[in-house]
């Protein structure tokens, strides 16, 4: 492990000035729950032997901490279901305690955790954004293709209770956005910041997009006729935007990836579980880190690995959903990571 990078003397820099400072590492494709959203109903997951080993996973985490990485999120598919994924948090972790890491974060589903709370804050995990998209059991089940949302309320109570902040993640979705007002409310009410998220078109989830999407802008002027929002200065090194609403005292943000494109600011790289770096959610370009780690690459050829990517790093994604139009990319979500 190193020691802390200086932000003046760190390498990560793309084309366009931006200093890349956060990484987002998908650690499995798989999941226990299939939202349609996101995944097809019956999904093919990748063969054991594709994906990272928890040791290539550090090491090459290890690397971007070194070259100047301040905050790491582990996403997947579902972080929670990976076998062994305890031990990389806990080697992670270390970086929290030498000042090199500012951040260690995940996001879930919610579904496992109950049983891994009390560890994660042990590990120094501080906060952690939960995916929930509506609080009517027979609508989350139909979502979600068979989850329980009794499940991921347990598992959110425990983390709130080992001391963990959980900020929710709902994407809003013409068939569920009637729920939302009623989830902020709830969230408000238990001391949860809320993120609204408009839907990506990742992947061939075997549903027509257009049947999904809504627009955040109608969503926010259903919301300002009932409740004033105020901008906030708040941010957390993600792409929200928020605001605090005063009836309720919480905080909301907005994702728009569609309707006001963030790309000017992003500082922000995805890891999957196979190695590859897309320096884009939304491009195919990628640099594919297991080949280099599986063919022998020294600690200095990777780092010079890492920031010959970051120096190919696009300035934005091109997302359009509209009849007709295909997905942006022929991955899925579960496989880029949340």
């Amino acid at each position: 492990m190193g020691g802390v990078t200086s932000i003046n003397s760190s390498p990560l820099f793309d084309p366009f000035g931006r200093r890349i400072e956060y990484l987002r590492v998908s650690v499995t494709d798989r999941c226990d729950l299939r939202c349609q959203y996101c995944m097809a109903a019956q999904m093919t997951f990748l063969p054991r032997k594709d994906l990272l080993s928890i040791e290539e996973l550090s090491r090459l985490t290890d690397a971007f901490i070194d070259l100047g990485v301040r905050k790491v999120r582990l996403t997947g598919g579902e972080p929670l279901v990976r076998r062994g994924i305890m031990d990389l948090i806990s080697r992670l972790s270390a970086y929290l305690g030498d000042g090199s890491l500012d951040e260690l974060t995940l996001t879930t589903n919610g579904t496992q955790l109950r049983a891994h709370a009390a560890a994660l804050a042990s590990a120094g995990v501080r906060r952690v954004n939960v995916s929930l998209d509506t609080l009517n059991g027979a609508a989350y089940r139909a979502l979600t293709r068979g989850g329980q949302i009794t499940d991921v309320l347990s598992g959110i109570e425990a983390a709130k209770a080992a001391g963990i902040r959980v900020k929710i993640n709902a994407v809003a979705l013409q068939n569920t956005a009637i729920h939302l007002r009623g989830l902020i409310e709830w969230a408000h009410l238990e001391g949860h910041d809320v993120s609204l998220i408009e839907v990506m078109p990742l992947g061939d989830t075997g549903t027509d997009r257009t049947d999904q999407y809504v627009p955040l802008s109608a969503v926010r002027d259903d919301l300002e006729a009932v409740w004033t929002l105020v901008p906030s200065a708040h941010r957390t090194g993600g792409p929200s935007r928020y605001v605090d609403v005063e009836e309720t005292g919480g905080r909301l943000g907005f994702i728009t990836p569609l309707t006001n494109n963030f790309c000017e600011g992003c500082n922000r790289v995805r890891l999957t579980c196979t190695g590859r770096l897309y320096q884009c959610l939304g491009q195919e370009s990628h640099t594919d880190f297991r080949e280099l780690m599986r063919a022998g690459i020294d600690e200095a050829g990777l780092r010079s690995a890492i920031i010959a990517a970051i120096a190919r790093k696009p300035y934005a994604h091109d997302f359009v959903i509209s009849e007709g139009s295909a997905p942006a990319t022929t991955r899925h979500m579960s496989v880029t990571g949340g």
